[in-house]
């Protein structure tokens, strides 16, 4: 059977996994979830006890969760090398330790910024205090990964990879929280700009909004959650 991946919306850091499905090129199968209200539901803890996104159906019928733990399914399955890299290899190490500090820090960072927003009932004295929190932290970040990266058109090289993956369903949180302009890190604002052109990423932000947009021809089809549930849940 084809791995399944469920992934979130709106702006569900799982997107990013959408794209590098699409680089992979293997049949795959998607599950659309409303993180705002589907996800909570009693019955998603079948899914993950966790309530969150991304998960991921693999081709066995198991469920894996965790950002991390499905790219490196992922990566074990790339035998061409088109997301990743040989493991012995130091652009793979590379590729590790991006994608552990955009998992970690760099997407803990804006977790403050959701508290207040999602905060109920609403404080706005704590609510205040966690956006100036926030909003330090994040610059923080995003200025320690301007200066991690080198000068290559991707995270690691030439091509996008897991790595990019990772950080891209991430990096757009910037822009919805009204935290800095891009431009202040001109690094990352370029490879912003070259992923958020790529087809896969274009796609997998069009499948997130809900829209019909024609991709690689990877993705056999969108599974109901209920079906995943019934058919997989725990």
């Amino acid at each position: 059977m084809e791995p399944t991946l469920i992934y979130g919306f709106p702006l569900g850091s799982s997107m990013g996994l959408v794209a590098a499905l699409e680089w992979l090129g293997k049949p795959y199968r998607l599950c659309r979830v409303d993180m705002m209200s589907e996800m909570h539901e009693p019955s998603y803890a079948r899914i993950n006890a966790r309530h969150e996104t991304p998960a991921i159906v693999d081709d066995q019928g198991r469920i894996l969760a965790e950002t991390m733990a499905i790219a490196s399914w992922l990566e074990a399955r790339d035998a061409d090398r088109r997301i990743s890299f040989d493991p012995l290899s130091h652009q793979a190490d590379r590729m590790h330790q991006i994608m552990a500090y955009v998992n970690t820090g760099f997407t803990a960072a804006f977790s403050p910024l959701w508290a207040a927003l999602e905060m109920e009932p609403p404080d706005p004295t704590l609510q205040s205090t966690l956006r100036e929190w926030g909003r330090d932290r994040i610059i923080e970040r995003h200025d320690k990964l301007e200066d991690m990266i080198e000068e290559t058109p991707f995270l690691v090289g030439d091509k996008p990879t897991l790595a990019d993956a990772v950080f891209i369903g991430v990096a757009r949180w910037l822009d919805f929280h009204a935290i800095a302009d891009r431009s202040r890190w001109p690094k990352l604002a370029a490879l912003r700009e070259r992923l958020e052109a790529d087809p896969a990423v274009i796609y997998a932000t069009a499948l997130e909004n809900g829209e019909s947009r024609q991709g690689t021809g990877s993705c056999i089809g969108h599974v109901p959650l209920a079906e995943v549930i019934s058919r997989f849940g725990k």
